[in-house]
């Protein structure tokens, strides 16, 4: 469904993704730990050309295209396979729960505006948020913004939906009600990748896991290998910083 090969991103002096290779299947839920700076994000957004690649190929099914020279129409095309939901939501304040949803349906897929509504109306049902289509983003606490956000990703029907740190931007008390609706999603057997700092998510959703650092991966495999049996000493440092403290690896 989705492969990079060999991605290259830099910030002046500062190469921030070195040559970084990723394959995501039909189905699959694939979640990028790591510490702060190490390439998470960036590698997210080049993938959805947020950002723009200094080199590297990427296919999306059967487009292929060089991230460095890739072309508007195809930067398009892309879009209309993928989503993404944002740290921050990303919402438009002046547009209800329910405008947020259609607004790219509408401008973006060019779906007539009832048929949009129904469409935007079931993806706010799907995240609980059936008696808020006419509320403004002030209206809503975090959680609610946030499920707005992935409403507005979910009504895409994409076949893939990218996820930046959807809960790092969430009071405490707010990340179970997000990372249930993000649980369930995946449960429909929706294309995930998601970058999070949520060990709870990895460990019970992910079929498999990535930690970057530095601006590579350093390791992947499924959440038993990362998180009961990881082999670079990298990685289980990082882990005994996140995890509790009793929290022990196999030997």
């Amino acid at each position: 469904m989705l492969e990079i090969k060999d991605i290259h991103k830099s910030f002046g002096d500062n190469e921030v993704i070195k040559g970084i290779d990723l394959k995501i299947d039909k189905g699959d839920v694939v979640v990028i730990l790591g510490p702060s700076g190490s390439g998470k994000t960036t590698l997210l957004r080049c993938l959805n050309f947020l950002e723009s690649a200094d080199s590297g190929k990427a296919y999306y099914g059967e487009l292929h295209v060089d991230l460095k020279s890739v072309s508007k129409k195809d930067i398009n095309k892309i879009r209309q396979k993928t989503a993404f939901v944002f740290q921050n939501y990303n919402l438009f304040n002046n547009k209800t729960a329910l405008e947020n949803v259609t607004e790219g349906l509408i401008i973006g897929r060019k779906i007539p505006k009832g048929e949009a509504n129904e469409i935007a109306k079931k993806a706010l049902n799907k995240v609980g948020l059936s008696e808020k289509y006419n509320s403004y983003p002030s209206e809503l606490s975090g959680g609610q913004q946030q499920r707005v956000g992935i409403a507005r990703a979910v009504a895409l029907s994409p076949d893939i939906i990218l996820f930046d740190e959807p809960t790092s931007a969430l009071d405490p008390e707010l990340v179970d009600e997000v990372l249930t609706v993000m649980k369930n999603i995946a449960n429909e057997g929706t294309t995930m990748l998601v970058v999070t700092h949520e060990m709870s998510f990895a460990k019970d959703v992910a079929n498999r896991v990535i930690f970057m650092d530095g601006g590579i991966v350093v390791e992947e495999g499924s959440p038993h290998e990362i998180f009961v049996n990881p082999k670079e000493e990298r990685t289980k440092k990082f882990l005994r910083r996140v995890l509790p403290e009793d929290y022990t690896f196999h030997i």
